[in-house]
């Protein structure tokens, strides 16, 4: 029976995945709390990061990052949010009320409101619209009600029927956000603005509009520049639709409903690759984070007693105050007088939970599993409680690493099997330098661990990918030998931080490293454009092309072209980008360009 017992617990184990990121010994009882959830729920995989005051103390994952259950997630992957976006947004619109950019009490819509363009208001008949503040949508009281019914479906939220939108509205699948926003707008209220409480999706995505007539800035990028970014966070984007188009990093969904496509194409198709449009829930529920990202996003926008957050105290307290219509939900947040402001998110293959405490202590929990049990959100709102209540002493480290990586990166030729490789260093205070013959860098180093570098490509620590470790230290060159002159070379330049501030764990920093290719005339050309020009439709939302790695550039006097052809010429490798008022970027049908339009 003992044997019996142990195989069980060894069967489990096995079941659940690794521990991965560093250990915190005071938080042990953390690591069986959710390795016990993560089993009792069959969960794919769990990613928790959790501070203290004005310190990351934990940030740990454990299961897997792939349906195949072969790779251990690992605290650097990134992960969909869903309805965390929320919070986001929120915090991105009291910093431009903060600003004085933007007034809680303004009209959304109208002449006077922020989004005057006739693309919204020519589909508007009921007047009520015109009344909608920026506060209520804040508050979810801005008169839509997704448990009504509407075009014979039983709940009125237009993110479950993309394609019924696209053939109302006449555009082609799938729909951009600012489509379901015109849809709404064309369907009318459910009730006065500021009359009640009914939680929405569009009133988001109306935020996010907001957002860019603002700004005049597509809405990732002015809350990655804005807010993010001031806050050491570098690993966020919005997500995609597709598996073959997910960001590097990203962990794999585990899907358990299959619903038509949202491109139009009749296959029934995994919700959370193709079925669910993510690419249109943007403000609302598009954000794909790091565990550890999100929790140190809220420890930046707080402050502490040593560092003034990116919203004041008064902000903060204007953000947080309960809505006249419901006690228990804020702007972006929900509430209780205890002083605690939380949300959570859900999607096909997708759970969170992310809490801010009265006294200090901010978690986010990220799952790549979805349950709908009433018993599963329980629990998983009680895992942070139980670490925070259940610890008698907290660690003294800090696991921040750098934010701002190495750049700069260049590659002098010395002889034909040696190169200098130079960079400018970044804020950590060491750095590895990763080699890979013939193809890029897709393997990471991960944090706690250490690796043993040799300049002799080859002849170091390699990663699991067939990459090596040709340098480590505080210097900002190498010099490269044993190289082949018929072979391509790509290399990867990654900061850390590693000293008595992280306890000595080396925490590395993965986004936005500094690459090149050494030999790129020989490297085989692994991303490239399908077609020389890029069509474009009418569509007012803002647009940013991305081009990774491209020979491709576009046309800078693209703003307002309400229809017509971006003309291709050459540009650097690398990241470019373009934003466009009136042009959806459309796929030509070729998978490749969906790697790298957005």
């Amino acid at each position: 029976m003992k044997k019996l017992y142990t195989l069980v617990l060894l069967l489990l184990s096995l079941r659940a995945g690794a521990q991965t990121g560093v250990p915190v010994s005071e938080l042990a009882h953390f690591d069986a709390a959710i390795q016990q959830f993560v089993q009792r729920w069959d969960v794919l995989g769990a990613s928790v990061a959790l501070s203290r005051g004005d310190k990351l103390v934990y940030a740990r994952a454990f299961g897997y990052a792939d349906q195949a259950r072969t790779t251990p997630l690992q605290p650097h992957h990134l992960m969909r949010v869903a309805s965390l976006s929320k919070p986001i947004t929120a915090m991105a619109i009291m910093k431009l009320v903060e600003e004085g950019r933007l007034e809680l009490a303004h009209k959304a819509f109208g002449p006077e409101g922020y989004l005057s363009d006739a693309y919204y208001t020519e589909v508007i008949d009921d007047r009520r619209v015109y009344d909608i503040t920026v506060q209520q949508l804040l508050e979810h009281s801005a008169g839509w009600d997704r448990e009504k019914s509407c075009d014979g479906f039983a709940s009125c939220d237009p993110i479950d029927f993309p394609e019924h939108v696209a053939q109302a509205m006449n555009v082609p699948n799938p729909v951009g956000d600012s489509t379901l926003v015109r849809f709404m707008l064309s369907k009318g209220l459910n009730f006065r603005p500021g009359a009640r409480y009914a939680y929405s999706n569009i009133g988001y995505l109306v935020l996010g509009k907001i957002i860019e007539a603002v700004t005049l800035q597509p809405y990732e990028v002015w809350v990655r520049d804005h807010l993010l970014r001031p806050s050491g966070v570098r690993e966020a984007h919005l997500g995609r639709n597709l598996l073959v188009d997910k960001q590097e990093r990203e962990a794999e969904y585990d899907s358990h409903f299959q619903q038509s496509s949202c491109y139009g194409t009749g296959e029934v198709v995994p919700a959370a690759y193709g079925g669910c449009n993510v690419e249109a829930m943007s403000a609302h529920g598009g954000w794909i984070f790091t565990a550890r990202d999100l929790t140190r996003l809220l420890m930046a926008v707080d402050g502490s007693s040593e560092k003034p957050g990116l919203l004041s105290a008064a902000t903060i307290a204007t953000m947080v105050e309960p809505s006249a219509v419901n006690a228990r939900y804020a702007k972006g947040w929900q509430v209780n007088p205890a002083g605690n402001r939380w949300h959570s998110g859900c999607l096909d293959g997708t759970a969170t939970y992310l809490v801010r405490a009265e006294k200090g202590y901010t978690w986010t929990i990220l799952l790549n599993t979805r349950r709908d049990d009433a018993a599963f959100w329980q629990e998983l709102d009680r895992l942070g409680w139980a670490c925070v209540r259940g610890a008698a002493a907290w660690p003294a480290h800090n696991l921040v690493g750098p934010d701002q990586n190495a750049a700069q990166l260049t590659g002098t030729s010395l002889n034909k099997t040696s190169t200098l490789l130079k960079w400018a260093n970044g804020t950590g205070n060491r750095r590895l330098v990763l080699m890979k013959a013939d193809s890029p860098v897709d393997d990471f180093p991960l944090d706690g661990a250490d690796y043993v570098a040799n300049p002799r490509f080859g002849k170091g620590e390699p990663l699991a990918g067939g990459s090596f470790v040709v340098a480590d230290g505080e210097a900002d060159t190498v010099r490269v030998k044993d190289l082949d002159p018929n072979r391509a070379y790509f290399v990867r330049v990654v900061e850390y931080a590693k000293s008595e501030t992280t306890s000595y764990q080396a925490l590395y920093a993965l986004e936005e490293n500094a690459t090149m290719i050494l030999n790129e005339h020989l490297a085989e050309p692994y991303l490239v454009a399908a077609q020389t020009e890029l069509h474009m439709e009418a569509n007012s939302a803002y647009t940013e092309l991305a081009l990774q790695l491209v020979p491709a550039s576009f046309s800078s006097d693209a703003h307002y072209l309400p229809s017509g052809i971006l003309p291709s010429g050459s540009a650097s490798p690398g990241l470019e980008s373009l934003s466009n008022q009136q042009g959806r970027i459309r796929d030509s049908g070729r998978a490749v360009l969906r790697l790298f339009t957005k």
